[in-house]
């Protein structure tokens, strides 16, 4: 068998076509998450802590300086707004998870059965025996 068939058998598998549809549409979600994060969530929460912009908050380590050729070195900068805004989608992203896992999880509980039906021989055994006893 040639790698071009094996190759096309592996690909138009089931799984695989699906994991296809979740990658397109998680990175999708994750455009939605960042502009959600990044232009709902963040400013107001700035603005109620103090007109801070999140997405700009660092520590400057170097400042930006001029080489000797003229040419500008940009500063070296600790951003941890970033961070938290990174931190903040991954928190949206991982909720999301949870509660897609969670319905789908209940969507494939089995009903409870109820228990089988006691076989008439063992009902007529019992009864006899309940005769006898007395």
């Amino acid at each position: 068998m040639g790698m071009m068939t094996e190759f096309k058998e592996f690909a138009m598998r089931g799984n695989v076509i699906d994991l296809a549809v979740g990658v397109v549409i998680g990175a999708a979600f994750g455009k939605i998450v960042t502009a959600l994060v990044d232009k709902v969530i963040m400013p107001p929460l700035g603005l109620l802590i103090g007109g801070v912009d999140f997405a700009k908050l660092g520590i400057v380590l170097k400042e930006a300086t001029v080489d000797g050729a003229g040419k500008e070195v940009p500063a070296v900068v600790l951003a941890y707004g970033e961070f938290i805004n990174a931190i903040v989608q991954f928190v949206i992203v991982a909720f999301a998870i949870f509660l897609v896992v969670k319905a789908i999880n209940r969507l494939h509980q089995k009903p409870a059965e109820a228990p089988a039906a006691t076989p008439e021989d063992i009902v007529l055994l019992r009864e006899i025996r309940d005769a006898l006893r007395k």
